[in-house]
């Protein structure tokens, strides 16, 4: 495996403590894997002695083939785990019985503490986000307390998470942030560093930028800074993306602070893309303050046409422009459509892609297979339109089904069975059946009533309101915003809001119900956003790790990238991350109005530019 001065380097560390930086496309697999095989085949190390913590499962499962490939069937004997899965097995290895929460059983748990201390203003997705934070962070319930003393909100949530912590310790239950703080406390308070340090005295982490308080915590915890061991830590403060999910950049930039002997080693020659590629990266990321220094070198040649600047009037047009390029791409040189991505902030940008995509015939991969009208939020207000449409069809009663309890309204399944039984009885529609019947529990019935009369006041004026009209005020007697985000963990990229906010502008392009129901049956029905063939499209988040010869980056607007409310620095990071997944072309796209609003450049784009080329739209754009 031929690797540079600075791979090698890092490759043949051997002990004490060591910081790789790496830029993007360094080669760091290359030399994290390489450094492994050096330390089984050059120093002896056996491989059950070292650990390897990656930040996702793929990441330590395509660490493990790559291995295959330098110790061949030594590779399965080496640890490589998350760090939530090592301190699982630990946990476990050392006797300790519980159980864990997660997903919707902690959701239900959390609300069900929440209703039993009356608090009815918090959404429950934000009280265990911040909850999740303060654990990440090593703040306690008491210290949270004392930290948010003239919150009121905040102090709602003190009480929250003291009797979360409580009722989980009574049932022997651990949430993913007890994995972290109960293995530290295990190494750290009672006994258990000594073992571990003979147990692994190699360690490797990757995606250092990413760890947050606590995962350092049980890192310094296992690390034996005498010698004999070595603690060798891969990361790029550039591409810190994850401080919503409690990642701390000050870890790897006080990495020499936490780690005096440290050595640092910086690969900054990129594989990946062209010398005008990198030159706007260099750019845009000089403006952040709190960095590493870093000069980003390219090891492949530039070519003549590397960076476009695009211009557009809205979203839409913008889509078209994006289309177009990729058709002339895919016709004119040949590139296939899955060399190609197309990346954005938020999942809610998806919507006027896939729209235009569909009636272009291009087709397109959605990372998760989810398609925007595929969301939770946005899929239940197109069953009410479905319902309102024809609440008496085939499609009615199925919609009917779907809506009934959305939000909640304590109809449950066997309620639905009665109705049911009813309908096949009078061969009559779910909802005429629901209609006629009388109930005897005054909850149900008065739940009935307000259902029906709520559908009734639609479906009598269906013909007078055109679809975005319906969809508004469905958000607003349905309080449906409160309903989608009590139980949604607030990310930067899915915002369910959002969402509904684009819902309502597709919406707005259509006369009727049935014009919009139409073209959105259309895109689902269209297979082309699972073609894994097709062009990319996702996230920012999501493209972190992943590289391709070309890349669209779109909506560069001021209030979506950066966010308005989002750290300028970490917005400038996130930027950076999608510029540099490019090898040999990047494009940049905004426009002059977005969201029906007139719109500001990003200052990003002003940042990154300086000699980019910057394409005119030149090309025919399809009529919306």
């Amino acid at each position: 495996m031929s690797l540079n001065a600075k791979q090698l380097e890092a490759a043949q560390f051997h002990t004490g403590i060591a910081l790789v930086v790496a830029v993007p496309g360094s080669g760091k697999t290359k030399t994290m894997t390489e450094r492994i095989g050096r330390l089984v085949n050059d120093h002896g190390v056996a491989p059950e002695n070292i650990l390897g913590l990656t930040y996702t499962r793929q990441a330590a499962e395509q660490m493990r083939e790559r291995l295959e490939l330098v110790l061949h069937g030594e590779a399965s004997r080496v640890n490589l785990y998350t760090i939530h899965s090592f301190c699982l097995r630990l946990l476990k290895s050392e006797g300790r019985y519980f159980n864990i929460v997660s997903g919707s059983e902690q959701m239900t748990m959390v609300a069900t503490i929440m209703r039993s201390l009356g608090i009815k203003d918090l959404a429950i997705g934000g009280v265990l986000q911040d909850i999740s934070l303060a654990k990440s962070n090593l703040i306690s319930p008491e210290e949270f307390i004392d930290l948010y003393g003239e919150d009121q909100s905040k102090q709602k949530t003190a009480m929250v998470f003291k009797e979360y912590e409580e009722q989980k310790a009574i049932r022997y239950l651990y949430d993913f942030d007890d994995l972290l703080l109960q293995a530290y406390r295990f190494l750290a308070h009672e006994g258990g560093a000594e073992k571990y340090h003979d147990v692994y005295p190699h360690i490797l982490v990757d995606e250092y930028q990413d760890t947050n308080p606590a995962q350092l915590a049980v890192l310094q915890a296992l690390i034996e800074d005498t010698g004999r061991g070595s603690f060798w830590a891969c990361g790029d403060d550039w591409q810190s993306i994850y401080a919503f999910n409690g990642a701390s950049i000050g870890n790897i930039l006080r990495f020499k602070q936490i780690f005096p002997s440290a050595q640092e080693i910086v690969l900054n020659v990129n594989y990946r893309s062209t010398p005008a590629i990198l030159a706007a990266c260099q750019k845009l990321i000089d403006h952040n303050q709190r960095k590493i220094p870093k000069e980003l070198i390219a090891h492949k040649p530039g070519g003549n046409h590397d960076l476009f600047v695009i211009d557009t009037f809205n979203e839409e047009e913008e889509a078209c422009l994006v289309a177009n390029e990729i058709k002339h791409l895919s016709v004119s040189d040949g590139t296939a459509y899955s060399d190609m991505a197309v990346l954005y902030r938020a999942n809610f940008q998806s919507e006027i892609l896939q729209n235009v995509f569909v009636r272009a015939g291009i087709p397109f991969y959605i990372d998760n297979g989810m398609s925007f009208y595929e969301r939770r939020e946005v899929r239940i207000l197109l069953d009410y339109l479905r319902f309102i449409e024809d609440p008496d069809s085939v499609a009615g009663d199925e919609a009917l089904q779907r809506i009934i309890n959305a939000p909640n309204r304590y109809l449950g399944k066997k309620f639905m069975e009665q109705v049911a039984g009813v309908a096949n009885e009078a061969s009559c529609s779910l909802y005429q059946a629901l209609r006629t019947m009388d109930f005897d529990s005054p909850y149900i019935r008065r739940n009935v009533h307000e259902f029906v009369r709520l559908m009734e006041s639609f479906i009598q004026n269906e013909g007078e309101m055109g679809p975005a009209e319906v969809l508004a005020k469905l958000r607003q007697r349905l309080d449906y915003d409160r309903f989608v985000t009590d139980k949604d963990i607030p990310s930067p990229d899915n915002q369910a809001v959002l969402n509904l906010n684009q819902l309502l502008q597709s919406a707005a392009r259509y006369a009727s119900i049935s014009e919009f129901l139409t073209y959105v049956a259309t895109v689902e029905d269209e297979t082309c956003s699972r073609d894994p063939s097709g062009v990319k499209l996702m996230t920012i988040h999501k493209a972190k790790g992943l590289e391709f010869p070309v890349v669209f980056v779109v909506g560069l607007v001021e209030g979506i990238m950066p966010t308005k409310r989002g750290d300028l620095e970490e917005e400038r990071r996130i930027c950076f991350v999608a510029l540099s997944r490019a090898m040999d072309r990047l494009y940049v796209t905004y426009s002059h109005n977005y969201l029906g609003q007139p719109a500001k450049r990003s200052i990003f784009i002003d940042e990154m530019t300086g000699d980019l080329a910057v394409l005119d739209p030149i090309k025919q754009i399809p009529s919306p």
